[in-house]
């Protein structure tokens, strides 16, 4: 049901540290701390959270719904709200010019573009609305009654659950897997790396580095973001 030959090319995108030069949950925790909204045993536990993630040992589903008990009971217009002006200060000048530039190049190519990510709607829409790339998949927040429950409608798009997310945009755009991209950080991905024709790995955690020159691999490394004047 995946591979469909002859299909249309894509290009999938993963976000933090793939687009965003940063993790978008440190991003939030940042603008907390700066807000002083945010004690230090707390960052330093998120700190360790975001560790065990790059070396593939966080209960993700674990950590996303204890994540998402800041927003339970609020309605989603007063966290759009809030999350307008973090993604403006805080997500959107940690964008890598090249993978700007990549995203680019696939459009130009004809290619479906498509980000696909563990993050919410909230860093997501508006990352895609700024890039100008139309499709997009990310975690899905369940609501009842209008107002946020801090629970997720499964899978989380993590690991095996991007699959599960892509697979309507798959058939609906008749891709071509076998002749697509898909550019990530994280050894999570790797279930959809594998289902790809052209893996590409881009500033990788050590399990992913480890694991692309074990499978040749391309990988490359994006320059930092320039801080603007």
């Amino acid at each position: 049901m995946l591979r469909n030959p002859k299909g249309r090319i894509a290009a999938f995108f993963d976000v933090d540290k793939t687009i965003l030069a940063e993790n978008s949950g440190t991003l939030y925790m940042r603008a907390l701390w700066d807000r002083g909204e945010l004690d230090v045993k707390t960052a330093a536990f998120n700190l360790a959270n975001y560790l065990q993630y790059k070396l593939n040992l966080l209960d993700i589903e674990r950590w996303t719904h204890k994540t998402l008990d800041r927003i339970k009971g609020q309605t989603e217009s007063s966290v759009a709200r809030e999350a307008a002006d973090w993604f403006d200060g805080y997500v959107k000048p940690t964008i890598y010019p090249e993978a700007t530039e990549l995203l680019q190049k696939h459009e130009a190519s004809g290619h479906l573009v498509a980000i696909v990510s563990g993050a919410t709607k909230f860093v997501i829409q508006p990352l895609a609305a700024h890039l100008g790339v139309k499709h997009s998949m990310h975690t899905q927040l369940e609501m009842k009654d209008g107002r946020f429950t801090g629970r997720t409608i499964p899978p989380i798009c993590v690991g095996e659950g991007k699959i599960y997310w892509i697979q309507q945009l798959i058939e609906r755009e008749d891709i071509d897997l076998a002749r697509s991209y898909f550019y990530t950080d994280s050894i999570a991905d790797l279930p959809l790396l594998d289902l790809v024709g052209h893996p590409q790995i881009v500033n990788p955690d050590p399990l992913l580095y480890r694991e692309a020159r074990k499978r040749r691999w391309p990988v490359r490394f994006f320059e930092p973001p320039q801080p603007s004047n």
